[in-house]
């Protein structure tokens, strides 16, 4: 049976994208070339590998990606520029000045080193906090430079390329109360005229949670605001608890007929808000390498993407390709 290209099925509707390195591009060079128009690094571009030290910036292993991108006539997401994970503890050392002062610097050389190859940024990450009684999550970007340090990496970010779209991105915003949160950051910001032009919903799900109504309920209450919503980081776990002590070296059956059943619901909502989803991208291309091998289980085999280990569509691939 021929296989569509997933990026000509949704060509009228929104990007198809997917997380790689540096050191997987060849390895799924087939399936990026034939099914994604859309590349995001996964770890390239967060702080500690490309501005490891004081004024030392490595832009090797990302360029490779953009690289890549470019000659396939792909877009590039920019990931992430403010993040408690992933960041350098010397980032943190002094006055918050002085801290606001590195960041702006950190975002001059990042932003304008792919000014007019990213055409997208997540300019801030997972700053919400999961307890319901918390706004901003306890870190040190948060704890010392309050709310502040997300209106000026917008801002900043905005300066540097004016043409690249600023997205706040975050995990569990289809939980109502993280999505409030989301709402409620996002319009302090665009009240300020700080320019902010969408929302990233991660999209990590597993069998059980959340819903795809949740995810329409978010899309919707976003759209209120007037930005763009992606789905930045999409893949859906054939467990049903996220510590599920399971660890299957073979998917079962009735476990991906349930995530082809929850990927084709997430479509269906997808497309129905087509032109404020924007773009759709998955946290990996294939269950051969996801980042679910290392967390929360380390060494739980999961299999949470369209493609199979040998890189063959799944059934959820046929169930987002057939409508």
């Amino acid at each position: 049976m021929e296989i569509p290209s997933l990026k000509e099925v949704y060509k009228d509707y929104f990007t198809i994208g997917a997380a790689v390195s540096h050191l997987n591009i060849y390895h799924y060079e087939n399936l990026l070339k034939k099914h994604f128009n859309s590349l995001t690094p996964e770890n390239q571009m967060k702080w500690e590998v490309i501005h490891p030290k004081p004024y030392v910036y490595d832009f090797g292993p990302a360029d490779e990606i953009v690289d890549f991108a470019m000659k396939n006539g792909m877009k590039v997401r920019g990931h992430t520029l403010v993040w408690h994970n992933q960041t350098p503890g010397w980032v943190y050392a002094g006055t918050k000045d002085e801290i606001l002062a590195r960041l702006k610097e950190h975002i001059k050389e990042v932003v304008g080193h792919y000014k007019g190859k990213v055409y997208a940024w997540d300019v801030v990450n997972e700053a919400l906090s999961d307890n319901p009684n918390e706004f901003l999550r306890r870190a040190p970007w948060y704890d010392i430079c309050g709310e502040e340090v997300i209106e000026k990496a917008f801002i900043w970010a905005h300066e540097v390329d004016p043409d690249a779209k600023l997205f706040y991105n975050d995990y569990n915003l289809e939980d109502p109360i993280k999505r409030e949160k989301a709402y409620k950051l996002v319009k302090k910001l665009k009240d300020k005229g700080v320019p902010i032009h969408g929302i990233g919903i991660q999209g990590h799900w597993t069998l059980a949670w959340p819903t795809p109504k949740m995810l329409e309920d978010s899309i919707k209450r976003f759209a209120e605001l007037g930005v763009e919503v992606q789905v930045t980081e999409f893949d859906i776990s054939i467990y049903y608890d996220r510590n599920e002590n399971n660890n299957f070296k073979v998917p079962p059956e009735d476990r991906l007929e349930r995530q082809a059943q929850l990927y084709k619901e997430a479509f269906e909502i997808l497309r129905k808000y087509k032109g404020i989803v924007t773009g759709v991208t998955f946290w990996g291309v294939a269950d051969d390498y996801t980042w679910l091998y290392f967390w929360p289980v380390r060494g739980r085999e999961d299999y949470p993407l369209l493609f199979d280990k040998n890189h063959n569509p799944k059934k959820a691939f046929w169930e987002i390709v057939k409508f």
